[in-house]
């Protein structure tokens, strides 16, 4: 008799309760039912229903007339309590307080997940021009310098396999060629820190450090200047603060519980 644990099959229900909530999260719409279903692939009288078992939990909300649904209030709760029990947010704290105060600009730490950057916490810009940004938010890691810090921790051939092909152009400077990329990150690796220069948003620059907390490290801390701004001093003056602060957290290593 086989002793082979049996394959796993996922349970078809919860999987589409988690498609629904992720793409509510990633689109946050609001959603009139048919474009919902016609979007995840679910019958509409199965997907009613899924979506009123998850607006009674909190978890999605409908406008008045229940025709058009969007994420809930409960989902937030659960945003925040993966923040606060995460050591790692904690400990940068002070360093993105740091770098706000220095430069005053957009300051952002980012988490690899798969192919993404998502955006752990952020600093506002004290200017009126400023690069939008929002806690959650997912951009394609290739095209960000956040990304870019964290693609360079892994050797070129894991990273073609981490990345969907073909990449996706967010603007007109936005690397998507194999080769490119591969002699940009090896410059990443060469330099310590990774720029992104108008790939992600045009008229936005951004510097980035990998924190060096794991290895390879799985978080980055970035600072954001709209290309007006931005002059070689600052560039460089930037580019010193995160070796100063992001750089010199090899240390801590040890403060953290997991």
């Amino acid at each position: 008799m086989s002793t082979a644990p049996e394959e796993f099959q996922p349970v078809k229900s919860a999987g589409r309760t988690l498609d629904v909530l992720e793409l509510l999260a990633d689109q946050p719409g609001p959603w009139a039912l048919g474009d919902l279903a016609r979007a995840l692939g679910i019958p509409k009288s199965s997907l009613h229903g899924l979506l009123r078992t998850l607006a009674g939990r909190g978890w999605v909300q409908t406008d008045e007339a229940g025709t058009r649904f969007r994420l809930g209030l409960r989902a937030l709760r659960v945003g925040a309590a993966y923040l606060d029990g995460d050591d790692r947010v904690g400990l940068l704290t002070g360093v993105l307080d740091e770098l706000s105060r220095r430069f005053g600009e957009a300051v952002h730490l980012g988490r690899l997940d798969g192919d993404q950057v998502v955006y752990l916490a952020k600093r506002e810009s004290v200017h009126r021009l400023r690069l939008y940004s929002a806690i959650g938010r997912r951009l394609p890691a290739h095209a960000t310098a956040l990304g870019k810090a964290l693609l360079a921790e892994h050797p070129d051939h894991e990273v073609d396999g981490m990345l969907s092909w073909p990449l996706p152009r967010l603007t007109p400077r936005t690397v998507t060629d194999r080769d490119t990329l591969h002699t940009a990150l090896a410059a990443v690796r060469a330099d310590g820190h990774a720029v992104d220069r108008e790939e992600n948003a045009e008229g936005i620059m951004c510097f980035a450090m990998a924190v060096p907390l794991a290895s390879p490290a799985v978080d980055a801390v970035s600072v954001s200047v709209p290309v007006s701004r931005l002059r070689p001093e600052l560039e460089a003056a930037i580019v010193a603060a995160l070796r100063d602060t992001v750089g010199g957290l090899t240390q801590a290593r040890g403060m953290l519980t997991a």
